[in-house]
C-alpha cells in the first residue's frame, strides 16, 4: 500500500514558460531532447502533475479486505479528485477502470477469504480535462489514463507470471505465433493477463483493453476536431499497464492523437521487437527510473547487442569471435522467453542523493512518494539535490 500525502492544487501560475507553447516537446514529441538533464522546470512540474493522478488512483481505491467494497472505487467520479485531496485540476473523471485476472484458482480457494480470490479490482480512472483555463495553458485538450500499482493476490501472482508471450493481433484478438528472427512483439505474460482477461462469469465485467477502447473512443469521438494529446500514466504493475494501454491504443485507433507514457518505477514489459513497433507507431515513453528500485530491473533480464558484428566483439582478428558469437546467439535464443528490452526513453534518480531520505530499502525505494520526491529535487546528474525539495516525505 503507498503511503500518501496531501496533494497540491495541480494548476500552476508560477511556470516561467507556458506549456502550451512547446506542449508537443513536454509530451515527447522530441523524445524530450535537452529536457531531461537538466531537468527542464515546466517538465518537472507536468510529471509531478500526472504523478499526483496515479496517487489520486491509489486513494480512491478501497484496500481493507474487510470491506464489502473491498478492490472497488471508494468515490464516485464526480467528486473522485476531490475527495483524493485533489483540487482544481481543471479534469473531469469519465470512466472507472477494473482489470482483471485470468489465472484459474483450484477449488479449495472457495473457503478461504473471499479478498484473496478477487478477480477483478478497480485499478484506474480515465478523465478530460474540460476547464478552458487549463486547456488553454496546456494548449490542447488533455485526456489521462491513470493506473495504480499491484494491491491484490492475484496482481501479485500475475506479476509473477515472468515469461513473454506473444502480443495478440489487434484486428482478430488471435495470438500469431512467430520466432525471434521473425521478430514477434512479446510482452510478459501476467501484465496481459490483467490487460486483455474478462469475468466470464459476469459478461458485464469488460477486460480493461475493452474498456479503455470504448470509453477512449466515444471520447475521441465527442472531441473531434479538437487538439487533443492521450497520457497514460500509472506507478508499478500501473506503469506496465500503461505501456500496454499506449500501444493497444495507437494499434486499435485509425487516427489516434498524441500518445505519451509517463511511467514511474515500472517493470520492463516486453522484448525488443515490441520496443521496436511502440517506437515504429510513435508512442513515447518516459520511465521515469530510481537506480535504487529492483522492481525496474525485473522481471527477465536485458540483453540489446546480440547481433554485434564481430569486430565489435573483438579486435584480435581471433578465428574464435565468429563461432562464440554464434553460441551467444543460440544461447539467447533459448531463452527469448525472458529477454526483456527497455522501451523509450528513461529519467534516472536515486535514492542516495537526497539528504531527505532515511535509509534505503526495497520498500521505501519503490515507493510513490520516494519518486515524487526525487523528481522534485533532481536538478542535473552533475548537480547536487535541491535544498528546497522536501515535498512528499512523511514527517
Amino acid at each position: 500500500m503507498e503511503k500518501t500525502m496531501n496533494m497540491p492544487q495541480l494548476r500552476s501560475s508560477s511556470l516561467s514558460e507556458k506549456v502550451g507553447k512547446r506542449w508537443k516537446e513536454y509530451q515527447g514529441m522530441s523524445n524530450w531532447n535537452g529536457l531531461l538533464d537538466p531537468l527542464d522546470e515546466n517538465l518537472r512540474a507536468e510529471i509531478l502533475r500526472y504523478g499526483h493522478f496515479v496517487e489520486a488512483a491509489y486513494k480512491s481505491f478501497e484496500f481493507y479486505p474487510s470491506s464489502p467494497n473491498y478492490a472497488t472505487c471508494k468515490f464516485p467520479k464526480s467528486t473522485l479528485f476531490e475527495r483524493c485531496g485533489l483540487h482544481n485540476t481543471g479534469y473531469k473523471v469519465t470512466k472507472h477502470l477494473r482489470a482483471t485476472s485470468g489465472i484459474k484458482l483450484p477449488s479449495w480457494v472457495d473457503k478461504a477469504p473471499s479478498w484473496v480470490a478477487t478477480q477483478s479490482s478497480y485499478v484506474g480512472y480515465v478523465a478530460v480535462c474540460e476547464n478552458k483555463e487549463e486547456i488553454k495553458r496546456l494548449g490542447r485538450r488533455d485526456i489521462v489514463v491513470a493506473y495504480r500499482g499491484t494491491t491484490t493476490c492475484l496482481e501479485w501472482l500475475e506479476n509473477l507470471r515472468a515469461s513473454l508471450t506473444h502480443v495478440p493481433s489487434v484486428a482478430t484478438g488471435v495470438t500469431t505465433p512467430c520466432s525471434v528472427e521473425e521478430n514477434g512483439a512479446m510482452v510478459e505474460s501476467g501484465f496481459l493477463s490483467l490487460y486483455t482477461s474478462e469475468v466470464s462469469e459476469n459478461p458485464s465485467f469488460m477486460s480493461l483493453q475493452d474498456m479503455v477502447r470504448d470509453e477512449i473512443g466515444r471520447i475521441l469521438k465527442t472531441y473531434e476536431g479538437e487538439n487533443l494529446s492521450l497520457t497514460i500514466t500509472g506507478h508499478s504493475l500501473g506503469a506496465a499497464l500503461a505501456t500496454l494501454t499506449a500501444y493497444d491504443i495507437r494499434s486499435y485507433f485509425l487516427r489516434p492523437p498524441l500518445v505519451t507514457v509517463i511511467s514511474f518505477g515500472g517493470p520492463r514489459v516486453g522484448n525488443r521487437s515490441f520496443r521496436r513497433r511502440l517506437e515504429k507507431q510513435g508512442t513515447k515513453v518516459l520511465r521515469i527510473v530510481n537506480s535504487d528500485d529492483v522492481i525496474t530491473k525485473v522481471p527477465g533480464f536485458v540483453f540489446d547487442d546480440v547481433n554485434k558484428s564481430a569486430g565489435d566483439v573483438a579486435n584480435d582478428g581471433s578465428v574464435h569471435v565468429a563461432s562464440f558469437q554464434r553460441w551467444i546467439q543460440k544461447r539467447v535464443e533459448e531463452v527469448h522467453w525472458l529477454l526483456y528490452s527497455e522501451v523509450g526513453e528513461e529519467l534516472r534518480l536515486c535514492s542516495r542523493d537526497s539528504p531527505y531520505l532515511r535509509g534505503v530499502n526495497i520498500a521505501t525505494c519503490h515507493d510513490l512518494n520516494t519518486y515524487l520526491h526525487l523528481v522534485d529535487g533532481f536538478v542535473s546528474s552533475t548537480c547536487p539535490f535541491r535544498s528546497s525539495a522536501k515535498r512528499f516525505l512523511q514527517p
